[in-house]
C-alpha cells in the first residue's frame, strides 16, 4: 500500500516535471519563433522602407536619366588684364541634333542660317539662363553668377549640332595664383556633359601669364541624390614671375 503510493507520488513528480519541462520548452521555442519573427519583419520593414525610398526617386526621376548626351571643348580666353572668360563648344548626340535641325533648319537644306540660328537661341537655349547656363564657376572658392553670354551660334557639322558662346568671366590676374573651377552639368540630369577625349581645353592670349589647368571630375560636387559628380575644368593663373 505504502509502495503503491510512493510509485504514485514519483509517477505524479514525473507527470509535472513533464508537463513543466514540456510548457518550459514550449514557451522557450515560442519565444525563439518571435524573436526570429520579429527579425524577419524587421528586416521586411527596412528593406520595405528602402525599396519604397528608391521606387519613388527613380518614379519621380524617371525622365531625368540622361537622355541629352553633350562632349564639350573649352577655349580658356585671356586678355590684358587677366581671365576673359570660356568659349564653349558643345557637340550634341545625333537624336538630339536631328529633333533640333528637323525643327528649325526651315528649308531642311543642311545648314543653319541666321534667322534659324536666332530661332534656335530663343526656344531651344534661352532658357538655360535659368540654371546658369549649366556652367557653374567658383572663383577662389566663391560662387560666380553666369548671368549672361555672347555670341551664341548653332552650326551644322556632319549632321551633328554644335553650339558656340562666350561666357564673360573676368578675374584680373595677380602675382599669386588665382584658381577657376568651370563645372558644367544639368543640375536635373537630363542632359549629360563630358570633355572630349581629345584636346578639352585651349588657351587664348595667356603668353603673358603662368597657367595650369586640368579635366576632371569635381568630387566636392555632386547631382542626382549623390551619385553623379560633374566634369569640371581646373584652372590656375598667374602673372609670369
Amino acid at each position: 500500500m505504502v509502495r503503491a503510493k510512493i510509485d504514485m507520488y514519483h509517477l505524479n513528480l514525473f507527470s509535472i516535471r513533464k508537463n513543466l519541462i514540456i510548457r518550459l520548452g514550449y514557451r522557450s521555442w515560442r519565444k525563439r519563433c518571435l524573436i526570429r519573427l520579429s527579425a524577419v519583419i524587421s528586416r521586411l520593414y527596412t528593406f520595405g522602407i528602402i525599396g519604397f525610398i528608391v521606387f519613388n526617386a527613380s518614379g519621380r526621376n524617371l525622365y531625368a536619366h540622361p537622355h541629352v548626351f553633350i562632349v564639350q571643348r573649352i577655349e580658356i580666353v585671356f586678355d590684358d588684364q587677366g581671365l576673359s572668360g570660356f568659349k564653349m563648344r558643345w557637340g550634341f548626340d545625333e537624336m538630339f541634333s536631328s529633333m533640333i535641325t528637323g525643327d528649325y533648319d526651315r528649308n531642311q537644306n543642311g545648314r543653319l542660317e541666321s534667322t534659324e540660328v536666332q530661332t534656335i537661341k530663343e526656344k531651344a537655349f534661352n532658357y538655360l539662363s535659368n540654371y546658369n547656363y549649366f556652367t557653374f564657376i567658383k572663383i577662389d572658392g566663391k560662387p560666380f553668377a553666369v548671368k549672361y553670354i555672347k555670341d551664341f551660334a548653332a552650326i551644322l557639322e556632319n549632321n551633328k549640332l554644335i553650339y558656340e558662346f562666350f561666357v564673360p568671366c573676368h578675374v584680373a590676374a595677380i602675382r599669386q595664383f588665382k584658381k577657376i573651377i568651370i563645372a558644367t552639368y544639368d543640375p536635373s540630369y537630363y542632359t549629360a556633359i563630358f570633355f572630349a577625349k581629345k584636346r578639352p581645353a585651349s588657351l587664348s592670349l595667356s603668353e603673358p601669364y603662368d597657367v595650369r589647368s586640368t579635366t576632371r571630375q569635381d568630387k566636392t560636387t555632386s547631382t542626382y541624390y549623390g551619385m553623379v559628380h560633374p566634369w569640371a575644368l581646373f584652372l590656375e593663373f598667374r602673372l609670369k614671375q
